[in-house]
């Protein structure tokens, strides 16, 4: 059954004062100049989800200047034959609240009636600079398909942080780490038991399609090479064994939080890192649709996508066979661009709008 959003309302979020969208379940495009404020409605889509958006802002940066009187997004979701009403907003000064039809909700619960699924520009350089933003990505696919997966990773933080105040101030008494890291223990199991699954699943979803765009061979990797223990009681041994090079450096060296995400060009093997730029980015769409694919298969409804800037970097070719995999995937996906040229090969199978900027105001109207 179709999953889509059939109406997006914005107040006083980022460049937006007021924002009303109604649409269908059919891809739609954004069209405008830089800086009118076509990526500022893919993140309040975006944070229909878990988590802090495509940007990560924190609520309060989300307001709308130089007002500051915080900001709502409101969304119609059709989920089957079901109508959902998603309210988020942010009074000034406090953090984000979520209701689902008109009661309180966590975002897990969000999570779990809407998996959202995004590419950005920034990515474009994922596999060229840090292991932090890999690692990200890898949670992202596997938020995905485990909506708790954010709370998990929460409660490792949090103990990994105290593990950490305690190894700054030097403390050697082994019973105050025992309790903290049974807890880094089963939550990062966890964690790792989701990456992994969410992993194979990726790659099954690879295996089966016929694309225009190749094929990615995934896997976590470490920083010193040996694979993490994935139980519960071998990780809280290898937190334990690594106190004492711990202490020396003030941190915690060992954990998923450690991970890296490893990519190769299948038929090529050759790794992400080594690819053309172009190879790059088509490597990015791979991933992104045989996640949607899997999820497809496994909730009988497509994700919702959301594409930032993502035609400007492809050829004609690659353009249209990605406009025919969204369309096949029966994916409501959100794109934008400067040029509606680059939107041809969509046809009559989306809906368009074109967002202005006036006087620091973006103004939505449809094409």
């Amino acid at each position: 059954m179709p999953r889509a959003v059939t109406s997006l309302s914005l107040s006083h979020f980022r460049s937006h004062r007021r924002a009303h969208l109604v649409v269908d379940a059919r891809p739609v495009v954004l069209c405008g100049p830089n800086g009118a404020g076509k990526t500022n409605l893919l993140e309040a889509l975006s944070l229909l989800s878990p988590g802090r958006g495509l940007r990560r802002a924190a609520a309060v940066d989300l307001a709308r200047r130089p007002e500051a009187l915080g900001w709502r997004i409101g969304a119609d979701l059709r989920a089957g034959d079901r109508l959902h009403e998603i309210d988020l907003r942010a009074e000034a000064g406090q953090s984000r609240a979520t209701r689902i039809d008109g009661k309180a909700a966590s975002q897990t619960q969000l999570g779990q009636m809407l998996p959202v699924l995004w590419l950005v520009p920034s990515m474009d350089r994922l596999w060229l600079e840090g292991a932090e933003g890999r690692r990200r990505f890898l949670d992202r696919m596997t938020l995905s398909f485990f909506p708790d997966h954010a709370g998990v990773s929460l409660d490792y933080d949090k103990a990994m942080r105290d593990r950490n105040r305690l190894l700054k101030d030097q403390v050697q008494d082994g019973r105050w780490y025992d309790a903290l890291e049974a807890r880094m223990a089963e939550s990062g199991a966890r964690i790792h038991a989701h990456r992994s699954t969410a992993l194979d699943l990726i790659a099954e979803a690879q295996d089966r399609a016929e694309t225009a765009f190749p094929a990615a061979t995934l896997a976590m990797i470490w920083p010193d090479g040996a694979p993490l223990s994935a139980t519960q009681d071998g990780l809280a041994e290898a937190f334990a064994r690594a106190r004492r090079a711990d202490l020396r450096a003030g941190r915690s060296l060992v954990g998923p939080h450690r991970a890296d995400l490893g990519a190769e060009f299948t038929a090529k093997g050759v790794t992400a890192a080594q690819c053309s730029t172009g190879e790059q980015k088509a490597l990015l769409i791979s991933l992104l649709l045989s996640n949607a694919r899997a999820l497809r298969d496994r909730d009988g409804a497509a994700p919702l996508v959301l594409l930032d800037e993502i035609a400007a970097h492809l050829d004609e070719q690659r353009r249209s066979a990605l406009y025919d995999e969204i369309c096949a995937l029966g994916a409501q996906a959100w794109m934008t661009g400067t040029e509606a040229h680059l939107f041809d090969a969509l046809g009559g199978r989306g809906q368009r709008f074109e967002i202005t900027e006036t006087g620091g105001e973006s103004i939505v109207a449809e094409a």
